[in-house]
Parts: C-alpha cells; sequence; structure tokens
C-alpha cells in the first residue's frame, strides 16, 4: 500500500508492505530517493536505529522521519516492523524542514488508520517442541 503526503513543493512517500504479520515501510521522497537510515521496533519492544554514512563524514537524518511513524503505529502493530528512510530535497529551505515532521505524523496516522483495516489472520508458524527434531 502506498501513502504520499504533499507539502512546500515535495512529496514523502510511505510503501507499506505485509510479509506476513510483519510491515516493511520504506519512506521515501524527494529529489534523491534513498536509504539512509533502517529502525525496527515491534509493538513490545524499543525503537532502535542503523544511520548510515552521509556525506562530509556526516550519518543521515532520516531517522527522525521513520521514529515519529514508528511511535504512531507502534501500539497496532500485529509483528515486527522495519522502517527505511531516505528523503533528500535539493537546497532544503528550514521551511521545507519544518513540514517535514508534519509530513511524516501524516503518513504515520494513515499506515496507522490502514493498520486498522487490515486483516492479519494467518497461520501462526509450527515450531519443534524441545524433545522433537527434524527427521
Amino acid at each position: 500500500m502506498k501513502f504520499t503526503v504533499t507539502q512546500e513543493n515535495y512529496t514523502m512517500i510511505a510503501d507499506v508492505e505485509a510479509i506476513g504479520k510483519d510491515l516493511l515501510i520504506k519512506i521515501t521522497g524527494g529529489d534523491t530517493p534513498h536509504i539512509g537510515t533502517v529502525t525496527t521496533l515491534t509493538k513490545m519492544t524499543d525503537l532502535e536505529t542503523i544511520r548510515y554514512p552521509s556525506h562530509d563524514g556526516r550519518l543521515h537524518k532520516d531517522d527522525v522521519l521513520a521514529v515519529r511513524v514508528g511511535k504512531i503505529i507502534q501500539a497496532d502493530l500485529p509483528g515486527s516492523c522495519t522502517i527505511t528512510a531516505g528523503v533528500h530535497v535539493n537546497h532544503i529551505s528550514k521551511k521545507q524542514i519544518m513540514v517535514s515532521a508534519m509530513m511524516s505524523k501524516n503518513l504515520g496516522e494513515q499506515i496507522k488508520d490502514w493498520l486498522k483495516h487490515i486483516d492479519f489472520d494467518i497461520p501462526e508458524p509450527i515450531y519443534y517442541s524441545n524433545n522433537e527434531n527434524p527427521q
């Protein structure tokens, strides 16, 4: 499912894929979409983020978008969630930076609403017990 929001002359996209009960969310947008950060979470675990190197020895800051989305949807997650984020706007203005928080909040709210209408009723995996082994 694809969710979008446009403000201040750029668009942010959240492409959400259900994999069983787990979610893969790709947040991209601007002039040069990329993967700058990877954030993981579940309903019961804290958010954890890896930030990839950017330019001039810096690290990407796209996790601010992913964390905002993650916190909004966390209580409604049916399984694990991995969020990649990479939004780059060439010569971004202060106003564009300011609206990015509201844009990611909007995406999070759209995803949260979508989650309420999705049936994640899939079979649970079956595991061997402690005294069983593959034959």
